[in-house]
């Protein structure tokens, strides 16, 4: 058999990739499309029926002041929390690999967050807040710390965008520790015996050599921000007086909790949309100065 004919090629595909491809229709393909005629009904979930209302959900989900204030923390919260994490995963990548002893041990130490699941990490820093850190505050005097910051309307926010932080920057920081390596160290050192600093070398030669690498941290924790929903229920489940639900929370509870299947998969699904838009338009931009670097 030929090897450029089609057969051939369809024959091999098949042979390599024609179980994964099986098993991602049937557990990604399928239940979106599945989850797409869901948005056209009024099923609640149970029944067997599932009526047909059109766009009727949509309408629903546009006029559901809840879901928008809650898209809108969300994006809030993803701002500040995609900027903290790359910060702190850049430093910290910045720092290993400068040559420091134990470097190696600081790189597994600060990825063992990421390995912990959403709802053990949420439950553990629940204990930090309400416990360890108020304790700590008492008897050190310390206003901000006496009283529980997952209390409050801002602290319960500011809570989850520090667990997240502490959970994404170790991930984020390996990216960016393969980056850092992938730059060639004549180049540095060229830069510097042409009258450069070391920090004017990372500046202008490392950091445009490494936009692969941000772009790859960006895409990551936008999306990963941006559906979070594990952490939210441990951590805080929304408290105080909703005022920390975000928008999967929200969808979440539209769907299972009320019974609002057809609305909840349409919020989920304007949800996806703006996550694929932000997401692809980052992507778009990061891409396209790559190119130009």
């Amino acid at each position: 058999m030929e090897r450029n004919t089609m057969k051939y090629k369809v024959k091999q595909y098949l042979m390599f990739a024609g179980v994964s491809t099986v098993l991602f229709c049937a557990v990604v393909i399928l239940p979106f499309i599945y989850g797409l005629y869901l948005t056209f009904t009024s099923w609640d979930g149970v029944s067997k029926e599932k009526p047909f209302v059109g766009l009727a959900n949509y309408i629903a989900t546009f006029q559901d002041a809840a879901y928008w204030q809650a898209l809108g923390r969300t994006l809030i919260y993803s701002v500040i929390a995609v900027i903290l994490v790359n910060v702190v995963a850049f430093f910290l990548a910045y720092l290993l690999t400068s040559g420091i002893k134990g470097q190696n041990f600081f790189r597994a130490g600060f990825f063992v967050p990421n390995l912990i699941g959403g709802i053990v990490l949420g439950y553990v820093w629940k204990f930090v807040f309400n416990r360890a850190f108020v304790a700590l505050g008492k008897s050190l005097s310390v206003g901000a710390l006496s009283t529980s910051w997952l209390a409050t309307t801002n602290g319960a926010m500011a809570c989850l965008i520090i667990v997240s932080v502490w959970q994404y920057a170790g991930y984020m920081m390996l990216i960016y520790v393969a980056g850092f390596m992938s730059v060639s160290k004549s180049l540095m050192e060229a830069a510097q015996i042409d009258g450069c600093t070391k920090t004017q070398a990372t500046l202008n030669v490392t950091i445009p050599l490494m936009r692969s690498s941000f772009v790859q941290c960006l895409f990551l924790t936008i999306t990963r921000c941006f559906m979070v929903y594990d952490v939210n229920l441990s951590l805080t489940k929304g408290e105080p007086f909703n005022s920390s639900v975000m928008a999967a929370m929200h969808v979440y509870n539209q769907a299972f909790s009320y019974k609002n299947y057809g609305t909840g998969q349409a919020e989920a699904l304007v949800l996806f949309v703006v996550c694929a838009i932000v997401g692809v338009t980052q992507v778009y931009i990061g891409k396209k100065g790559e190119v130009a670097a």
